[in-house]
């Protein structure tokens, strides 16, 4: 039997109809959806009247769930990875994922669709090439170490942030970068 493919689909990030019909009709095929968190996950699926089983795959279970994905990836079975918003593997686990199933000789396949850094990006009127960093270390020390060094760039820098620590981080930027456009 032939291996199965990884479909690394992109879902919404705050809109629910912001969704390819490739990527609905991914989500309808695909024997198992592996979802960062299945309840968010769920009400994408409800909203578009899909049934397609779901099981979870976040940080906290990836070092056990991976190789039970790999393995059914491996008896021919199709998954869907998503995130609770965007596309996996931008700072999520994913890119573990991903890298497992290429490790494993199994397809993957990207279902393009919103990725949150390029929509703020074409939102924020900046030029040039960009600097993707993802999220910040949580600790301050490193946190901060990261934003000194960050200083001296001069392209634009895309960086994920939790909501809840927003302002703290933009207030580390400004002490950090304070002429900086954000």
């Amino acid at each position: 039997m032939a291996a199965g493919t990884l479909y690394i689909v992109a879902t919404p990030i705050g809109n629910l109809e912001d969704i390819t019909l490739r990527a609905l009709r991914v989500l309808k095929e695909a024997d198992l959806i592996a979802a960062e968190d299945t309840r968010h996950t769920r009400k994408l699926l409800t909203h578009y009247g899909l049934s397609t089983p779901l099981i979870s795959y976040h940080a906290h279970n990836q070092a056990s769930r991976g190789p039970e994905l790999i393995r059914r990836l491996a008896v021919g079975e199709n998954i869907a990875l998503v995130t609770d918003a965007g596309t996996p593997g931008f700072s999520d686990p994913g890119a573990d994922l991903v890298a497992r199933a290429w490790e494993a000789g199994v397809r993957v396949e990207a279902v393009p669709g919103p990725a949150a850094g390029v929509a703020a990006l074409s939102l924020s009127g900046f030029k040039g090439d960009i600097l993707f960093v993802g999220f910040l270390p949580r600790g301050e020390g490193r946190r901060l170490k990261m934003l000194q060094a960050l200083a001296p760039e001069q392209r634009v820098i895309i960086m994920y942030e939790a909501p809840g620590r927003l302002a703290r981080t933009l207030a580390e930027v400004a002490a950090a970068m304070p002429l900086r456009e954000v």
